[in-house]
């Protein structure tokens, strides 16, 4: 007898899958790249944002959860809001009670029993989001989670989630061992390389679809000092000042706010150095190309 063992998340199939919850894992990877590492002091959260059109905003993929706390995510942002209103309820609720700041590992853990409840319940449906979670105690340091609508939750020293993160995945399994020592510029610049490989090659990292978390410790007091591609006349010439533990940089700042400065010279190092070598090299094969036809690439198969 035939029977569709997809439409309740309660019903197993034959195969031994609760299909509803694989399904809402497929939501998570059709959502637009996040990227995180840690090092020994500090950890970095980039994302790439995404706009239904050109004439609407970037949808918000990093949220703070409390001073020593943010999250970045991929999927259904309706979800996200909900679970970053919940952590936020919960870090309040413990600072309260105890007067002192939620530890990172059981918030995750009450968020990994929020989404397991929703597998066992007909009532509601999964949770359609993926959550990378950085966190920075004295007690435990630096600390980067990811949690899954299944109710699994585990710690990494860095990691992707979302559409083609397995190319970020693989750029931090080459990288990661150079990680804790790692001056926190030089980790915001691979963070940023390990996001570019997820993109299309007719998409950019620019200002307005990008996005930076960084958790730490509070030094070092500044970072990405002026070069002399910013001119004579920039702002913070001795470096961009850091004020708190969680400190986000988004281009929705305004381009004289140290949070826009801040990701502006962060893209500014993603140029390879070896520009000159890279030009020759596509001028040469321009040239053996000229009598071959041109074929126009898909966008959406890059």
């Amino acid at each position: 007898m035939f029977r569709n063992y997809d439409t309740d998340v309660t019903t197993w199939s034959p195969a031994g899958r609760l299909l509803q919850v694989e399904y809402a894992l497929k939501a998570v990877k059709q959502g637009s790249a996040t990227v995180g590492i840690r090092s020994s002091n500090h950890v970095v959260l980039v994302s790439l944002k995404r706009s239904h059109s050109e004439l609407s905003s970037y949808q918000q993929k990093q949220f703070k959860i409390d001073n020593h706390m943010g999250i970045s995510i991929a999927g259904l942002v309706a979800d996200a809001r909900v679970l970053c209103t919940y952590m936020r309820n919960e870090c309040i609720n413990h600072r309260y009670v105890y007067d002192t700041p939620m530890p990172p590992s059981r918030l995750v853990g009450k968020i990994a029993d929020k989404s397991q409840k929703t597998t066992q319940s007909d009532i509601k449906r999964p949770y359609g989001v993926g959550l990378l979670v950085a966190s920075y105690t004295p007690r435990s340091g630096p600390q980067l989670f990811r949690t899954c609508p299944s109710g699994n939750y585990y710690e990494y020293i860095g990691y992707a989630i979302g559409a083609r993160s397995q190319s970020a995945t693989t750029f931090i399994e080459k990288e990661y061992k150079n990680f804790d020592n790692m001056p926190l510029e030089e980790l915001i610049v691979t963070a940023l390389r390990a996001l570019e490989s997820t993109i299309p090659e007719n998409i950019e990292l620019t200002e307005e679809n990008t996005s930076i978390s960084v958790i730490g410790a509070p030094s070092p007091s500044t970072i990405f000092a002026a070069t002399p591609e910013d001119g004579d006349e920039s702002l913070y010439k001795e470096g961009v000042p850091r004020s708190t533990n969680y400190t986000y940089y988004d281009g929705e700042c305004a381009i004289d706010s140290p949070e826009f400065i801040v990701l502006q010279r962060a893209l500014r190092r993603l140029d390879p150095e070896d520009d000159g070598e890279d030009d020759d090299a596509e001028e040469e094969d321009k040239m053996a190309d000229d009598d071959e036809p041109v074929v126009e690439r898909d966008a959406m198969n890059a």
